[in-house]
């Protein structure tokens, strides 16, 4: 297991393309947004800033399912996937040695934004162990999701449209381009049923409101349900996922 962890973990730091998704572009994506709303006289800077920051960064997040569905893919047509089934190693340790880097990378990632938004925009962070909560509920369900996508999808082509779908119809319908209450009420309701929602309802809550673990317990267990979900599919989808594995 940790070894498949150690040679993800090694492939994932020498991909150019990942550290653009993910670093690069959402720091674009936040300096663009903030100058163009920070000059709306009926919002103050502080709301722009707690409203764009943690909703690209939750965005961009849902990004790591690219990476997540060419690794298994590449496995998969490699006949890697195979090859393990032939060994005692349990497909359990196969697949959470594969998800721990990518569980790491997002971590990291959600870090490094929110520090930016830190020393550049002054973003307050509010109570930590709620804010860390937070960040690893959100990673595991981008993850989980990640992992279900990655068995799921017959090539790499479908699962990036599939990650385009989810990243950028999460984020318009969940709340993380502008706040929830500024929708129409059809769209408040369908927002609520997406985990986006409650991860940028939650970040909101701990960054802006100030609230503590007890007030964003709901948004956490909301996002662990639908990572276990996303993890469960992901098991049962497996027989499938090594029928199509080339020997």
């Amino acid at each position: 297991m940790w070894a498949i962890a150690r040679t993800e973990l090694k492939k994932n730091i020498q991909d150019k393309g990942l550290w653009f998704w993910t670093f690069i572009l959402p720091i674009v994506f936040i300096i663009a947004f903030v100058s163009i709303f920070s000059g709306d006289e009926n919002t103050s800077y502080k709301e722009v800033v707690t409203q764009i920051i943690p909703g690209y960064t939750i965005m961009f997040a849902f990004y790591i399912m690219i990476s997540m569905v060419i690794a298994f893919v590449k496995d998969r047509d490699k006949g890697m996937v195979s090859r393990i089934a032939s060994t005692p190693l349990p497909i359990r340790d196969y697949f959470i040695g594969k998800w721990i880097p990518f569980l790491l990378i997002v971590l990291i990632q959600v870090a490094v934004l929110f520090g930016f938004g830190v020393v550049v925009y002054d973003l307050p962070l509010g109570d930590p162990f709620a804010l860390v909560m937070l960040t690893l509920s959100l990673a595991f369900i981008v993850t989980g999701w990640g992992m279900a996508l990655a068995v799921l999808v017959k090539t790499e082509n479908m699962g990036i449209a599939m990650t385009q779908i989810i990243a950028l119809g999460g984020a318009m319908l969940g709340g993380l381009w502008l706040p929830v209450e500024l929708m129409p009420d059809f769209m408040q309701t369908i927002s609520k049923a997406l985990p986006q929602y409650w991860a940028i309802e939650g970040y909101k809550e701990v960054i802006l409101a100030k609230g503590k673990i007890g007030d964003v317990l709901f948004n956490i267990c909301i996002l662990l349900i639908a990572g276990i979900v996303g993890g469960f599919i992901s098991f049962a989808a497996y027989p499938r996922f090594l029928r199509l594995s080339k020997n």
